[in-house]
């Protein structure tokens, strides 16, 4: 029998407010944001405190794979591994971040365009 756990639930509950955010998104740093605030709200509920998340705890690097990073200060926490490594938890934040990826490369494009116009 399988011993893990299961946050489906708590990302169906941040997926509405993330996926109306990133469309209303105006530049990649808004992006970067977006997705890092729903990150660290879905870390608030499955961590209820155990783990402090900050600004920079939480990254979009949609030019890496996966597209994001966590920093080694979170990823040494034992709570933060045992629920890493027993959950969907690293699912559950790479299909948050392939879908902000996948805008952010949108806005990027359309940024450049915008750009080029401007300097017509």
């Amino acid at each position: 029998m399988d011993d893990s756990v299961s946050y489906s639930r708590i990302e169906n509950d941040i997926l509405p407010k993330f996926r109306k955010q990133i469309s209303e998104a105006e530049s990649t740093e808004d992006l970067k944001n977006f997705f890092r605030y729903s990150v660290q709200e879905l870390f608030r509920q499955i961590f209820a405190g155990k783990i402090e998340i900050g600004q920079e705890d939480v990254r979009l690097m949609p030019d890496n794979q996966p597209p994001f990073a966590i920093s080694d200060q979170i990823q040494a926490d034992e709570a933060f591994s045992s629920v890493w490594n027993n959950s969907d938890l690293s699912s559950i934040i790479t299909r948050l971040s392939e879908t902000a990826t996948h805008r952010y490369l949108h806005l990027a494009k359309n940024l450049k365009k915008t750009e080029a116009k401007i300097r017509m």
